[in-house]
């Protein structure tokens, strides 16, 4: 199975040009209709496709988590997606996808792994509201495949948030005071997740903002934002004083966003930091290398309040 996965060159080349990698994955067929459930995680989220090993039973463990696989020496939580699709199947996994983000290390149990899929970003679409209400809220995304199959992203950070104890402690607010400054910024994440966690942090910090869903929608608010500007005659950014983005994001993700405003002499000015579950080097470089000011990973309130503080106190 390690051969599904290629050199992190190629796919750091990719995620630069607006395509991605994801890996295809079926949780098998749904019981009552024979429908077999088509499922995509991005290539850069997994770190290795394997057999599903023994799963060691522990005490108190959430709902949907089978227990924990002990590997290289790591005791990781094995999670069962069909649980939290909310699907019926008539097969068992058979196929243990380990998936590294948000700094934590959890495998996912899937009935089979199919092919890698190179695509552009703006071939993936919003899924519409039908679909998510079905899947919990746990597509953030969907692609048509060449057959008609229709393949649904999963927001994996949504099963993160529900396995994990880490991303609802309150204590993780604690230290984020308020700042004096009457900054707007705005932010786009197409996790509902993750865009609930940093309004959280926003208001605490007491500072407002715009939201978008997508790279697409956040282009459109901050032209709008930029058209306002020159109609008033003042900088762009005297009304949107910073940009926080994720980088996967059906339509245009987050490294195209920040070059189109880079590119705008109407708003390159404004700085953009980049919030993402994929933290690793790879990922910082090609951020840089498109213009981003700043670069956090999800999820600490913490630091992303030390990364948004310098931009957008009174003297920014």
């Amino acid at each position: 199975m390690s051969n599904l996965m290629q050199s992190i060159d190629e796919r750091t080349r990719l995620a630069g040009a607006n395509r991605l990698e994801i890996l295809l994955f079926s949780l098998g067929k749904d019981r009552e209709t024979g429908r077999e459930e088509v499922f995509g995680i991005n290539v850069f989220k997994i770190r290795e496709v394997m057999h599903v090993p023994e799963v060691t039973q522990a005490p108190d463990m959430p709902n949907g988590v089978k227990g924990m696989v002990c590997l290289r020496g790591d005791m990781i939580p094995i999670i069962d997606l069909v649980h939290f699709c909310n699907l019926d199947m008539s097969e068992e996994p058979k196929v243990l996808v380990v998936t590294e983000f948000n700094g934590h290390t959890q495998g996912f149990l899937v009935s089979s792994v199919e092919q890698i899929l190179r695509m552009e970003w703006n071939e993936i679409k919003v899924p519409p509201p039908m679909l998510t209400n079905r899947l919990g809220g746990l597509v953030t995304a969907v692609t048509e495949l060449g057959d008609g199959r229709i393949v649904m992203v999963l927001d994996v950070e949504k099963v993160l948030s529900e396995t994990s104890d880490d991303l609802s402690d309150p204590t993780m607010f604690e230290g984020v005071e308020s700042l004096n400054t009457k900054a707007t910024i705005m932010f786009a994440d197409d996790s509902s997740v993750a865009r609930k966690q940093i309004t959280k942090t926003l208001d605490t910090l007491g500072v407002d903002y715009i939201s978008a869903k997508n790279g697409e929608e956040a282009w459109e608010r901050i032209s709008e934002q930029a058209a306002l500007a020159e109609e008033m005659g003042v900088p762009t950014r005297q009304l949107i004083r910073m940009i926080l983005t994720d980088i996967e994001m059906p339509g245009m993700d987050g490294y195209v966003l920040t070059k189109k405003i880079k590119d705008d002499p109407r708003m390159k000015d404004i700085p953009v930091v980049m919030h993402s579950s994929l933290s690793a080097e790879a990922n910082v470089s090609i951020g840089k290398s498109v213009g981003v000011d700043a670069y956090v990973a999800k999820f600490d309130p913490r630091e992303l309040a030390k990364a948004i503080e310098p931009y957008v106190k009174a003297d920014a």
